[in-house]
């Protein structure tokens, strides 16, 4: 009986795997000669010794009698420590020497080392168990890189790099130290401020806001303000530490106006705004579950960027933050336009202030203090703004027809 060999070999990837340790492997489609084919998973150290051993079977096709003898292909030897770069970068390197191999005389690219190296072993088709929490990343390798053309690889997660603004003590096994000017890539951002990032040969999570990008200060990622608000309710009280922070109970509903990504998010409450930690609120209508278990993950809040101590950036300018005037101005003008009643937005409110109506007062008219009648249960009507606030607060598009109107 005929035995079967290797057929063509093609590099499709590689996986970045984190159980039982943090690893990479490259992914091969293997063709037999009986039309079968195979996915196979191979660490670049274990090609090398493939390699290696390849070439003591055959020292003459090697080169080691007479270097003008050699016709086996050259490969380099791995590095002491393997990242996601020389991962990627080594692709286009083995796909050449995988081709160049099988092109070789049948007497070694058929070869029983050859065969049995691309063989399928137990652990192509039951991986090790996955890490507890984190999932196994998956690049695939373009087409046209395998062919030599540089280009870019496709994956479903390409690592952003950040830089450490400032030292991090971890409090806890599952957090990661970090020193000012560390470089990081980041595995996951968390909703909760705190990022899953990877250091050198070092895993663990840290505050989003002792990390900054490398082009900008600012985040690309992070959303406007959305001042119409998502209804949340807080799930563990929390007492405001910094004065633009919000104190609230467990069980309060509030509306979310902005959701930053260190994890501090700005909530309004009646007509008030503040910082709240996001780990600490859940979105109306979903699970619970989620919540509680990300809770008792991570029980404290991240760190605030106004809190750190000794931050050097790298950028001039640094990010910009809108301040909680402007939130609280701009909200209030916001539900002013909605035509939400003055009580609504004066009922939950625990700091007193001026309600838009008082603001109102400057505009002309009168006003009495609806506090001198507590009885009182029914809103006053607010009187006529002057034209001057209306076309101050209308949208352009109103007042290109009033200016129309006027001139005809």
């Amino acid at each position: 009986m005929t035995e079967i060999y290797v057929r063509h070999v093609e590099l499709l990837g590689f996986e970045k795997r984190f159980y039982p340790s943090q690893h990479y492997v490259y992914m091969f489609l293997v063709k037999w000669s009986d039309q079968s084919e195979k996915l196979i998973y191979r660490k670049y150290p274990e090609i090398h010794a493939f390699h290696k051993t390849l070439k003591e079977m055959f020292p003459i096709e090697a080169g080691e009698i007479d270097a003008k003898d050699r016709i086996i292909p050259s490969l380099p030897a791995p590095k002491w420590l393997d990242n996601h770069k020389t991962t990627e970068t080594r692709q286009s390197t083995l796909a050449e020497y995988i081709r160049s191999l099988l092109n070789l005389p049948t007497k070694i690219s058929r070869c029983l080392l050859v065969r049995n190296f691309f063989k399928v072993r137990p652990e192509d088709e039951n991986p090790p168990a996955p890490h507890p929490f984190k999932r196994n990343e998956t690049y695939v390798m373009s087409k046209d890189k395998a062919r030599g053309i540089t280009t870019d690889i496709t994956g479903p997660i390409m690592l952003e790099s950040y830089r450490a603004i400032a030292d991090y003590t971890k409090s806890s096994k599952y957090e990661l130290n970090l020193k000012a000017g560390d470089l990081v890539d980041i595995v996951e951002k968390s909703q909760n401020g705190w990022w899953f990032c990877q250091c050198e040969n070092h895993r663990g999570w840290a505050p989003a806001a002792y990390l900054e990008p490398l082009d900008d200060p600012n985040e690309a990622e992070e959303p406007e303000p959305n001042y119409a608000g998502e209804l949340y309710k807080t799930i563990k009280a929390y007492t405001a530490v910094e004065k633009d922070e919000m104190t609230l109970e467990a069980g309060e509903t509030i509306e979310v106006i902005h959701k930053l990504l260190d994890g501090w998010w700005v909530v309004r409450k009646g007509e008030e705004t503040g910082y709240f930690p996001s780990m600490f609120l859940h979105k109306t209508g979903e699970k619970r579950e989620v919540d509680e278990e990300n809770i008792m993950r991570r029980k404290t809040p991240p760190p605030r960027r106004s809190t750190i101590r000794n931050a050097q950036s790298i950028h001039a300018k640094g990010r910009q933050r809108i301040s909680q005037d402007t939130y609280r101005r701009n909200s209030r003008r916001f539900l002013q336009d909605r035509g939400r009643p003055v009580s609504q937005l004066k009922k939950n409110s625990r700091t007193p202030g001026l309600s838009p109506l008082r603001e109102r007062k400057t505009n002309g008219g009168t006003l009495t203090d609806q506090s001198e009648n507590p009885k009182e249960t029914t809103p006053i009507i607010p009187p006529r703004p002057s034209p001057e606030l209306i076309m101050e607060r209308c949208t352009e598009n109103t007042r290109r027809k009033i200016s129309i109107r006027n001139s005809s």
